[in-house]
């Protein structure tokens, strides 16, 4: 059949309504109405490219409007073993109860009249840092505020190997750009040394700004100048010195054999003002938190841009029940330090019980590594256990994994499917075992 006629062959919006007396029992009229016609739409664009018509108008329809009547983001279960996995959420949550109706969000309960959002978590953030601290939606918002507020029209000082690309595009040089600051460089990709700083400070300067490099490692014939050495220049120059640390590690990780920079460590060492995440190896939901010097806290929480960035109710209230848990050492409540702090032998045993439930299904344990990820501990992993399975088509029995309810998010290598039950919950272990078995 030619297009022509093919396109006249389609049904109109009148006749396929007809049909659908199902849908209109279930959504108003004009809805679906409206996904009629954006099948019928989707059907002319396919047999205009040469493709034949679909026959199924009336059911594309219907799984149209079931898709909007469904919320697209869901539940996985993430075998992976990537902890801060950027695509599924980052740092995962521990369950909280979102509070429902009304909440004291900007009310003061005790003074009877309008308060601040941000007393919700500044007092546990001051506790565990030893500095007052403000939350606003995320790192890259931290950093923009800072800039902005402290250095706009003027210049900041940072080393050239710091000058670092993140998740989505996000460039250090183009943040300060945006936010006024000039932008001046010193030292060399690899060596930076105090005295590089010293030469640039001029007049102009507003900020000595050091960048942790949380997401790559540059080794080899390397220096910079220790915090403590850079913060020594800030007070001799009258310059505030500001480190985004990225990740912001509140927790001691060493036993798990990750080294990374404590927040509390950089401010303890020097540094008058320091950022990172909310949703890194903090734990917690998206954040960028900001602490340090009074003044200086008191500057970014006065500027109007902090209103445009500040957190929601939700968030603070899943920050408050993460803050809480990090300072009184409930570190298995925290999902995030609670897989990383896993030992491979525990892992093991737990892959042993599920492997065992898998009967009929070609696999077996293997020794492996998990990563933290989310642009944390470059070139540091973990040792683990995984299940590696053999199936007829890997890639094949991957799609139906991420078809399953809930999806199950697992590795391909070499034409293996692998899991990784570090970052799987044990309640999910049932549901994981039910979708191999579907999808081998």
């Amino acid at each position: 059949m030619i297009p022509g006629e093919e396109l006249r062959n389609l049904p109109s919006v009148d006749e396929v309504l007809s049909r659908l007396n199902r849908a209109l029992e279930r959504y108003p009229r004009r809805v679906v109405v409206g996904e009629i016609r954006r099948v019928l739409e989707e059907a002319r664009a396919r047999i205009r490219a040469g493709h034949p018509a679909p026959a199924d108008i009336e059911r594309r329809v219907e799984r149209g409007l079931e898709r909007l009547d469904s919320p697209s983001l869901r539940r996985v279960i993430n075998a992976t073993g990537v902890v801060l996995h950027t695509n599924l959420g980052r740092a995962p949550l521990a369950p909280f109860i979102p509070i429902a109706g009304y909440s004291n969000l900007e009310y003061d309960l005790e003074a009877g009249r309008r308060g601040k959002r941000d007393v919700h978590a500044a007092a546990l953030l001051e506790r565990l840092l030893g500095r007052p601290a403000i939350a606003v939606n995320n790192n890259a918002a931290a950093v923009y505020l800072a800039l902005r507020e402290l250095a706009a029209g003027g210049e900041v000082i940072v080393s050239r190997g710091e000058l670092i690309e993140i998740g989505d595009g996000f460039r250090i040089p183009e943040i300060m750009a945006q936010s006024g600051a000039v932008l001046r460089e010193v030292g060399t990709t690899n060596r930076t040394t105090v005295e590089d700083y010293r030469a640039a400070v001029t007049e102009r300067t507003r900020l000595l700004l050091r960048v942790h490099p949380s997401n790559f490692r540059i080794v080899g014939f390397t220096a910079r100048p220790a915090l403590e050495e850079l913060a020594a220049l800030g007070r001799e120059r009258g310059i505030p010195v500001y480190e985004d640390l990225g990740s912001g590690c509140m927790a001691d990780l060493s036993g798990a054999g990750l080294d990374e920079p404590l927040a509390a460590a950089s401010l303890a060492a020097g540094a008058d003002l320091v950022s990172f995440s909310g949703d890194k190896l903090l734990g917690g939901p998206q954040a960028g938190i900001l602490a340090g010097r009074p003044d200086l806290v008191e500057r970014l929480r006065r500027n109007p841009m902090y209103r445009a960035l500040r957190l929601d109710k939700l968030i603070y209230q899943a920050l408050a029940r993460t803050l809480a848990d990090l300072l009184f050492e409930r570190w298995d409540r925290i999902p995030a330090l609670r897989m990383i702090r896993l030992s491979a032998a525990e892992i093991r045993e737990r892959a042993q019980r599920l492997l065992a439930s898998l009967e009929g299904v070609r696999a077996e344990l293997t020794p492996g590594r998990s990563v933290v990820g989310g642009g944390s501990t470059p070139e540091q992993s973990l040792e683990t256990w995984l299940i590696a399975i053999s199936p007829a088509r890997a890639a094949e029995m991957e799609r139906r994994l991420r078809a399953a309810d809930p999806p199950v998010i697992a590795r391909v290598e070499q034409d293996r499917v692998l899991l990784d039950l570090r970052t799987v919950f044990p309640e999910e272990e049932a549901e994981l075992a039910a979708a191999v078995r579907s999808a081998y």
